[in-house]
């Protein structure tokens, strides 16, 4: 199977199953010197992992990150060589018995039966690489991306639940990561609402879809090209390749179709310290497919887990009709735990634009 790398000079291959011993990456292409700690990456794996409360899967995997490679121990960090740096993190509760009944049939919104006609063969065990398990490999490499631009915030939260949305007048970013706080929302009053909302979608044994919103602060101007490497582009791409994602708006989106041109120009002026201030972002903070030194604003839609307990019409490796009701755990909301998956990619998608512009016209903002 080939396509399981990314990115161009910030370049990251993804390896491992759902249902393997375990799953990891390798970031090739980081330049050397650059500082962090196994804490660091640890932090990030713990916020996507799952069993953290009712409204994800239970499936209990601590998600221990072993770094092995490209890096050395300097003064209690790690400084990193400009080698390739492999990370690994192990599988230790897969219940594979729980797809035992499903490994003939196709089940509705799954990849089984695209990959299967692709490949001709598929690991029913989870969903093998189509599973969103190997999306804790890009939270690890996100952790090193996030180091790789000068004043760079990359953060991310759940803006919408099905049929319910958060006020964006309570917007308040320390509260997404707050302890009470389960569902990466920055507005304190969407909690109780969200969470008697999900609860009833869990107890029918169904699922329901999210809105995740994406912020980069800190960006500098310049970064992307205006044909085939748009910077708009590839987060685009990037948070596509995301497990379940089925839409991706930069900036205003969508809603600028809605407007007119006088509503969506972000106009400008000169300000004190001689550098434009935009008066609005519509944009998202990127004109031309290039970075202006504004935010840099994305949203992605990511449809119902598709492994619901309510039986589906579909059929099986034999043409046979069957109804297909999947067991074992999973998420309710996949969306929750796709917050810090986003934060990576976008991440990710910049550090390679910095490194890229970096390399073509000798200048790092």
């Amino acid at each position: 199977m080939s396509h399981n790398t990314f990115g161009h000079l910030f370049r990251v291959t993804t390896w491992g199953e759902s249902h393997g011993p375990a799953l990891g990456c390798v970031v090739d292409g980081c330049p050397p010197g650059i500082r962090f700690t196994r804490d660091d990456v640890q932090r990030e794996l713990d916020r996507r992992r799952p069993g953290q409360s009712r409204f994800v899967t239970q499936r209990r995997e601590p998600d221990e990150v072993k770094i092995l490679s490209g890096v050395l121990e300097e003064d209690g960090a790690l400084v990193t060589t400009g080698t390739p740096i492999s990370m690994l993190i192990e599988n230790v509760d897969q219940r594979s018995k729980d797809y035992g009944d499903i490994a003939k049939q196709y089940r509705p919104g799954h990849a089984d039966y695209a990959y299967e006609a692709k490949y001709g063969i598929r690991d029913h065990r989870g969903g093998g690489r189509s599973s969103a398990r190997e999306t804790a490999a890009r939270v690890a490499a996100g952790a090193i991306a996030r180091r790789i631009v000068p004043g760079m915030q990359v953060r991310g939260a759940l803006v919408s639940m099905g049929e319910k949305s958060i006020d964006r007048a309570n917007w308040n970013w320390n509260f997404v990561g707050d302890a009470e706080n389960p569902f990466f929302t920055p507005d304190p009053a969407s909690v109780p609402v969200f969470a008697e909302y999900l609860d009833g979608i869990r107890k029918a044994g169904s699922s329901v879809g999210a809105i995740i919103e994406i912020v980069a602060e800190g960006v500098p101007a310049g970064l992307g090209a205006p044909i085939y490497a748009k910077l708009d582009q590839d987060i685009a791409s990037g948070l596509m390749s995301i497990n379940a994602v089925k839409g991706v708006e930069i900036g205003n989106g969508f809603e600028a179709a809605r407007i007119t041109g006088e509503q969506n120009a972000d106009e400008m002026r000169m300000g004190n310290d001689g550098r434009p201030v935009f008066l609005s972002n519509n944009a998202g903070g990127i004109l031309g497919g290039i970075s202006t030194g504004q935010d840099i604003v994305a949203r992605f839609a990511v449809k119902p887990t598709s492994s619901i307990l309510t039986p589906r019409r579909s059929i099986d490796r034999d043409g046979n009709d069957v109804d297909v009701m999947t067991k074992g755990r999973h998420d309710p909301c996949v969306g929750i735990r796709a917050v810090p998956i986003g934060e990576a990619m976008v991440a990710c998608v910049i550090a390679d634009h910095y490194l890229r512009h970096r390399g073509q016209t000798g200048k790092s903002e």
